[in-house]
């Protein structure tokens, strides 16, 4: 498929200025409330455990927020400032226990690779149709409960909650293991020489570490403190539940607007980058409040043209250039279910299938190869 439309034929720039202003009201309509609504699940807690429940979904929706505003501050396009995105960026990441300045390198990755499937393979590792046909039937099984829906919830809570701390476990255990192979096997290596010679998987620059050593402080110190000033079980009780629900939330809206029927999923070969921020994503709407909650992240096409649009500038420039966006998928939240059986890539048709059809098909293939050779 050839581009009918080039990336300066969109209205863009005009979008990419930040402002202070607006940026600093987000952060405050949203961290203020998100805190004050702990101070009120306390006092509800002493009146009645029902009253709860409302209080605790409020926080999950807030929580959701912080992430996205998060997101933004990792394209550094929430504030001007280079500088105050990383700090703003960070604060929020701590809210919600994850390290800000590795998840935006990734995520950085998934912009530049949107669409191309070879080299990115979305929110859950997916596999070709050919990988999947060569497991057994057990991890085939285990390949489709993975990646089950529900699986968001768990999943959430382990990507956010754990994940990172087990990271910097494991990253500090890597590096020992190095320290101690220099010291045996080059007694002379001074300290500055075996660190720049590390290199370890959990993290990609000095900067990344500590970021992830900063973040697992905070998030850690914090929570023995709020768990000693509020109680462990309350404190431990709530946090764990608003965080798998949010991250539940997250990782759904980030999945449907990239996996769903038709989105564009090419070989590298070929492979446009257009194409990939037009129809590899798509245009989820949302109710009004729940576009407030995530920061207008459904405007997803506009968000791949130019990450550097901030959230309050995304939907002004999607009507401006929407005459440009007939193929753009539109995905609506009674779709949104549907969307989770698109878990193989057809490197063949560069289409996204579910399992049940990849079945299907090669079940016709075997008929068909089997009645020729029967005819033979």
């Amino acid at each position: 498929m050839e581009t009918t439309i080039k990336k300066s034929d969109f209205v863009l720039t005009p979008y990419m200025k930040s402002n202070d202003l607006r940026a600093t009201y987000q952060i405050l309509n949203t961290v203020v409330p998100y805190v004050l609504l702990w101070v009120l699940a306390v006092k509800a807690t002493a009146i009645s455990l029902w009253l709860l429940p409302p209080i605790i979904v409020l926080i999950v929706l807030f929580s959701l927020r912080c992430f996205s505003l998060m997101h933004d501050c990792g394209h550094y396009s929430l504030f001007r400032s280079k500088r105050v995105n990383r700090v703003i960026g960070f604060v929020l990441g701590v809210i919600n226990a994850m390290p800000q300045y590795g998840w935006s390198r990734d995520h950085s990755y998934h912009h530049k690779t949107n669409g191309n499937w070879e080299q990115y393979r979305g929110v859950a590792d997916f596999l070709s149709t050919e990988e999947f046909s060569k497991l057994n039937s057990f991890d085939q099984r285990l390949y489709e409960l993975l990646r089950h829906p529900l699986m968001a919830f768990p999943g959430g809570f382990f990507y956010l909650a754990i994940k990172p701390r087990l990271a910097l476990i494991a990253g500090a255990y890597d590096f020992m293991s190095h320290l101690l192979t220099c010291w045996r096997t080059k007694p002379g290596m001074g300290l500055p020489e075996i660190f720049s010679s590390h290199k370890s998987k959990h993290w990609y620059t000095a900067t990344e570490f500590w970021d992830l050593l900063f973040n697992n402080i905070c998030v850690i110190g914090g929570c023995i403190f709020l768990g000693y000033l509020l109680g462990f079980r309350f404190f431990f009780s709530v946090y764990a539940i608003a965080l798998t629900l949010s991250a539940a939330i997250f990782i759904w809206v980030f999945f449907v607007q990239h996996i769903f029927d038709g989105a564009y999923a090419h070989k590298t070969e070929g492979w446009d980058y257009l194409l990939g921020a037009i129809e590899g994503s798509s245009y989820l709407e949302l109710p009004t409040i729940l576009k407030w909650f995530t920061a207008d992240i459904g405007y997803h096409n506009i968000h791949h043209l130019s990450e550097r649009i901030p959230n309050y500038n995304l939907k002004a420039c999607h009507h401006e250039n929407i005459h440009l966006l007939s193929k753009a998928k539109t995905i609506r939240l009674g779709d949104m279910v549907g969307c989770s059986k698109f878990i193989l890539w057809d490197s063949a048709t560069n289409y996204l299938v579910s399992i049940a059809s990849f079945r299907q098909a090669s079940q016709s293939i075997a008929l068909e190869t089997e009645l020729r050779g029967g005819k033979r």
